[in-house]
């Protein structure tokens, strides 16, 4: 008696056919699951950069300085306010008399044509400022003196440079044309990449 033939041993059978598919559906849930976990990995990156940059500006914004600077005829002065949030670390200054660039108040007050005395000043190159800080950098300490100083600073303190940077080391440069007297509505201060390296003989030391 002959033995009829086993189609599950030969080649191209049924069996061999079911375990192609489960193969190929192994094969296409391990590519999916691989797919997937790339997804995750990139969705995380994403997550973990979007709250960087978040925990980044929120800093910023805690630090942040802005520098102005006017006249305060009460106090007769001309005046630097912090008003941002954060310290103001001032890398270098200029002031300018009829576009020339002067070293310190002594200079200036000459160069106005008034007295080079009877004033006091307090440091604005390479100090700091807090936040809310206001620092005198040049205080008349008489009346009618103030009154002629202010006329002549009108007329010729034709510009203020003041460069400073945060402490995460974001620097802006304030730039006034009218540090005594009217203020125009120009923007005053604009970001830089780093504070300047200025030559000597332009470079405010009070």
């Amino acid at each position: 008696m002959s033995t009829p033939p086993n189609d599950s041993n030969e080649p191209g059978s049924r069996t061999d056919e079911r375990r192609e598919i489960r193969w190929d559906a192994a094969a296409i849930i391990a590519a999916l699951i691989g797919l997937l976990s790339l997804l995750v990995a990139g969705y995380t990156a994403y997550v973990q950069r979007y709250t960087a940059n978040v925990q980044r500006e929120q800093v910023r914004a805690q630090v942040w300085p802005r520098l102005e600077i006017g006249n305060d005829d009460t106090d007769q002065s001309i005046t630097v306010y912090n008003k941002g949030v954060g310290p103001a670390i001032v890398c270098n200054a200029q002031v300018f008399v009829d576009g020339k660039p002067q070293p310190d108040w002594t200079h200036v007050l000459t160069a106005l044509g008034l007295p080079a005395h009877g004033y006091a000043q307090s440091d604005l190159n390479h100090n700091v400022l807090s936040a809310g800080e206001r620092v005198p950098i040049i205080h008349i300490l008489d009346r009618d003196a103030y009154q002629h100083f202010r006329a002549a600073a009108v007329e010729h303190l034709a510009l203020v440079n003041v460069f400073y940077c945060s402490t995460l080391g974001e620097c802006w440069m304030y730039s006034d044309h009218h540090a005594v007297g009217y203020k125009s509505l120009a923007q005053l201060v604009t970001p830089i990449d780093r504070c300047p390296k200025l030559p000597d003989a332009a470079v405010f030391r009070n």
